[in-house]
C-alpha cells in the first residue's frame, strides 16, 4: 500500500487515501506521520482486497515534521 493523497492531518495523525500497487484498490484509512510508520508499518500493511504487501520497489514518504520535533 502507498499513500496517494493525505485528506486531513492534525499534528502527526492523518487520514489518507491508500492505493495497492498490485490491484490498484483504493481505500481511506488513518496513519501516523513518523519514520517508523512510513518505513515499517505502511509497507507491511496488507491490501484489504488482494491481501498483498508492498514489494521491494516501495519508496516511503518523508515526514512533514522532523523526528523528535514536538508539535
Amino acid at each position: 500500500m502507498h499513500i496517494t493523497r493525505i485528506i486531513k492531518q492534525n499534528r502527526r495523525d492523518f487520514t489518507a487515501i491508500y492505493e495497492c500497487e498490485h490491484c490498484d484498490h483504493r481505500h481511506q484509512s488513518w496513519g501516523y506521520d513518523d519514520a517508523y510508520f512510513h518505513n515499517e508499518v505502511l509497507p507491511n500493511r496488507e491490501c484489504p482486497k488482494c491481501d498483498k504487501k508492498a514489494g521491494p520497489e516501495y519508496r516511503p514518504l518523508t515526514t512533514k515534521y522532523p523526528e523528535g520535533f514536538q508539535i
